[in-house]
């Protein structure tokens, strides 16, 4: 496994995004965060010989990744735990601590092949707006509903990091879907490692 990597200004992310998307498609991924005016644009694939031909015309580098790259990348990361408000806390190790004190409150989604483990910063303010809404929700639940339950449906769940999160945070019942067999496969495992079962996962 191979991985093509630029740092870029955001003005020539701007210029090149299309042309980068048309050569790699779903392959190209781009890492940003909005108080920075750089970014990092990344295609991971199995040929050389085709990063080479992007690298050519756009520059970077290429990187090869070790066969266990995935463990050590799990081991890099499986630090700090990550906190929702005070009511969910992510685990990326299953070493940590901590976490049989608060299982009821924690989720252990270790890195993965999927996307999301809480650490991305789309995936961690959509846990805590969740986290947020969900607990007004339970203070006026009878304004929403007699029953007071609620449901979710969770498109592209990747690792199924919200799913899991709205069954902590108190859903009657989950849909999560992704158009990606792997990651509803890994969905499924971290739901299983999580003892969730109240959440149907659907390839679509």
């Amino acid at each position: 496994m191979f991985v093509w990597r630029k740092r870029v200004s955001t003005v020539w992310l701007a210029a090149n995004e299309a042309a980068l998307r048309e050569v790699a498609g779903r392959q190209l991924a781009i890492i940003s965060r909005p108080d920075r005016t750089t970014a990092i644009a990344e295609i991971a694939g199995s040929s050389r010989r085709d990063l080479e031909k992007i690298r050519s015309r756009f520059g970077g580098a290429i990187e090869k990744l070790l066969r266990d790259w995935l463990t050590k990348f799990s081991k890099a990361h499986a630090i700090k735990p990550i906190r929702i408000g005070k009511r969910l806390i992510i685990y990326r190790s299953v070493t940590s601590k901590n976490r049989s004190r608060n299982k009821n409150k924690s989720l252990l989604i270790p890195a993965g092949t999927a996307f999301g483990t809480g650490e991305h910063t789309t995936t961690a303010m959509s846990l805590r707006l969740l986290e947020r809404c969900t607990r007004s929700w339970g203070a006026r639940g009878r304004e929403r509903s007699p029953d007071q339950n609620w449901t979710l449906l969770d498109l592209g769940t990747g690792s199924g990091i919200l799913a899991l999160a709205a069954v902590r945070f108190g859903a009657r019942r989950v849909i999560a879907i992704d158009h990606d067999p792997v990651a509803i496969a890994t969905a499924r495992a971290n739901a299983r490692r999580n003892k969730i079962d109240n959440i149907v996962f659907r390839v679509a």
